[in-house]
């Protein structure tokens, strides 16, 4: 589903990405780990193409679903509208993206009643599973979630997991950023991403 080799990313002179290789497969749920300032939520940006690297390559199989940590939502606008305005870019009409969302919103305990309520006034909880359902909305194959569980309770919690692996036994591939050491249980494979030492003065 994916192949990433010899990443390269900087920010001005601050090194982030140094020759980072990743891989993996249909039906594969992938953990990546690391501190702050690691290059996690770099690499993800650059696998869900929103980033370019400044080396290496990239190949990827399928549509491409990514949540990201801090949900990219209008504060104004209501959940039914977010499955309206992003339907078409996932190849649905706005009937059918609104139908499609609300299945996944009720499959991740969204409340009904909050479909019609702004996003400002929604708890951060349900902002991510809105977050999280936006990236699914398009029958994505491959999933890039940085730590997409932001605000869940311990039920959401528990019921992203069980998401996650019946996503895998549909052969759709998974990534999830995290810092929960328990999570590392429920994946196939943990990648662990160290910061880059900055190179010693000449």
């Amino acid at each position: 589903m994916l192949t990433a080799s010899g990443i390269c990313h900087s920010y001005g002179e601050r090194k982030v990405l140094d020759r980072v290789s990743l891989t993996v497969g249909a039906g594969e749920r992938v953990a990546i780990v690391g501190e702050n300032g690691a290059g996690k939520t770099t690499l993800m940006r650059i696998c869900a193409r929103l980033l370019a690297p400044q080396a290496g390559t990239l190949q990827i199989d399928g549509r491409v679903g990514y949540c990201p940590q801090l949900p990219g939502l209008h504060e104004l606008l209501t959940p039914d509208e977010h499955l309206a305005l992003f339907s078409p870019a996932m190849g649905l009409t706005r009937g059918e993206g609104v139908a499609r969302g609300r299945e996944l919103l009720a499959e991740f305990g969204f409340p009904p009643k909050d479909r019609r309520a702004q996003i400002r006034h929604l708890s951060g909880g349900c902002q991510q599973k809105l977050n999280l359902t936006l990236a699914l909305l398009g029958g994505a194959r491959l999933l890039l979630l940085d730590e997409p569980y932001q605000g869940f309770d311990h039920g959401s919690y528990m019921n992203f997991w069980d998401h996650v692996k019946r996503w895998s036994n549909q052969g759709i591939g998974v990534i999830v950023v995290t810092h929960m050491l328990a999570d590392l249980d429920l994946v196939d494979r943990v990648v662990a991403l160290t910061p880059v030492l900055a190179e010693e003065p000449r």
